[in-house]
């Protein structure tokens, strides 16, 4: 169990906010980094047992740095994964009418993800770009700037008033944080897991990417996500990284990775972890044929056959 636990600082953003959600964390040693790839390295260096970083977001896509850095350096592994909703408050020192704000300090993804409410409800109001929610909280706190776009973690911690809550464009906004350790045998299937990989097509090979997917479709495998990063090598060539439903554990999974072993120039097993939902919901049910059952049956039928019973 990791006590020691790295995260994208700094203090009072939304990383921080959804490594505390995990028990082991809350109660552990954390330690903000300045950047997804020195949160990543205190892990491979040992200086930290686990790394909590943002993979993607609902509204904003991807996070480039992230997936390069699960392509290069020493391999890490996704043993968790955490759905946050994006809620973002206006800020101030004190109490004070929206009309009276003149300048508010903001990171500009933030900024970007609020743009609407801003014109409707503070045009006048100057918006300053900062390296992250929690500068945005300090210096409104400190009065730098009427107010501040930050996260409700940040609210308490620097003493602010609430002026507006949710003003988020989309409501429903979140932002999904993968949980990286050193590479280890992965925690037993649950029955409503995911898989994840990076994996290398050999680019002057016609239809190389479909025959990738035919591997994951013919066993019933459903990819939940395919998210190209070039390889930085030349143009034309890239890495693609597959969500896929299942654990490594599982047949027919375990199949597939060994279909994708055959046919790919490298593959890259980045893990296999409980899927987190937000809301109840039944994973996705394989075809007919295609279950773990029928692969079963379908093994033991090939292994009468060979015995000649």
């Amino acid at each position: 169990m990791p006590v020691r636990f790295a995260y994208l600082g700094p203090e009072g953003t939304f990383t921080e906010a959804a490594l505390r959600t995990i028990p082991a964390a809350e109660q552990g040693e954390r330690t903000p980094a300045r950047s997804v790839p020195e949160a990543l390295e205190a892990v491979r260096s040992g200086a930290a047992d686990a790394a909590l970083v943002p993979l993607e977001n609902s509204v904003g896509g991807a996070v480039p740095v992230t997936l390069d850095e699960l392509i290069t350096g020493s391999p890490l592994m996704i043993t968790r994964e955490v759905l946050l909703p994006v809620e973002f408050v206006l800020g101030a020192r004190t109490a004070a009418p929206l009309a009276a704000i003149r300048s508010i300090a903001a990171h500009p993804q933030a900024s970007a993800q609020c743009r609407h409410w801003l014109q409707a409800n503070v045009p006048d109001a100057v918006v300053v770009d900062v390296l992250s929610n929690a500068a945005a909280a300090i210096s409104a706190a400190t009065g730098e700037y009427d107010a501040a776009i930050c996260a409700p973690i940040g609210v308490g911690r620097n003493g602010l008033t609430v002026l507006a809550e949710k003003i988020a464009d989309r409501a429903e906004a979140v932002t999904r944080f993968a949980l990286l350790t050193r590479p280890g045998p992965p925690a037993a299937p649950t029955g409503d897991d995911v898989t994840s990989l990076a994996v290398s097509i050999r680019h002057d090979q016609v239809g190389a990417l479909l025959a990738v997917l035919t591997e994951l479709a013919v066993r019933g495998i459903n990819l939940s996500r395919i998210e190209s990063r070039p390889t930085g090598e030349q143009l034309g060539t890239y890495v693609f990284f597959l969500d896929c439903t299942g654990h490594v554990a599982e047949p027919r999974l375990g199949e597939a990775l060994q279909g994708l072993r055959r046919i790919c120039a490298e593959v890259r097993f980045l893990g296999s972890y409980p899927k987190h939902r937000l809301q109840p919901e039944a994973p996705v049910a394989a075809p007919p044929g295609l279950s773990d059952d029928d692969f079963a049956d379908s093994a033991a039928w090939l292994e009468r056959l060979r015995s000649g019973s």
